[in-house]
């Protein structure tokens, strides 16, 4: 780099100090060879440069095409992907629904049978009650009858003589005789 600007300070010292001349004189300037050389350097160049450009620009224009052609591609397929997703995106709250609907169904189902339990419960415990209660009663009653029945052998016992035996055996007696 250092050399290329010290090149550049001879140049610009050596053209400051003379100052830059236009040559009239073709022949003494070499303008015709120079004229010559130029035109056989683009003669070649165009060939050489034009096949380079028309190669690089085939295959740049191939590979626009196909750049492009996969962009349709690429679009067709969101297009497609898209509407998948909205077709997704209906289903999933038709599902989300119908499962609201469902759970819905089943808390009430739920619901309602626990309520049955419950008025089934009532009716057993209401049922085993009144059975308990009918026992009870019952056995109050026997146990009543036979204390009852006790007082009254125990009275009898204490009240009844023999001669009253006696008497209550032959009315017995004839009342069943009779009847026979």
């Amino acid at each position: 780099m250092e050399y290329t600007i010290q090149i550049f300070k001879i140049f610009a010292e050596h053209y400051s100090q003379e100052g830059v001349k236009f040559n009239f004189d073709f022949l003494e300037a070499n303008v015709i060879n120079i004229l010559l050389l130029l035109s056989g350097l683009i003669y070649v160049l165009k060939q050489f440069l034009g096949s380079i450009l028309l190669s690089r620009y085939e295959k740049v224009l191939s590979a626009i095409q196909e750049s492009e052609e996969r962009l349709k591609q690429a679009n067709a397929r969101l297009v497609e992907s898209e509407k998948q997703l909205a077709q997704t995106q209906i289903i999933i709250s038709h599902i989300v629904e119908e499962a609201e609907l469902t759970a819905q169904k089943v808390h009430q189902s739920i619901l309602d049978q626990g309520k049955s339990d419950i008025d089934r419960l009532i009716i057993a415990s209401k049922a085993s009650i009144s059975t308990a209660e009918n026992q009870v009663r019952q056995q109050i009653q026997q146990q009543i009858t036979a204390l009852a029945i006790s007082r009254v052998t125990a009275q009898l016992r204490n009240q009844v003589t023999a001669s009253m035996q006696t008497k209550i055996i032959d009315s017995s007696i004839m009342e069943l005789g009779g009847h026979l």
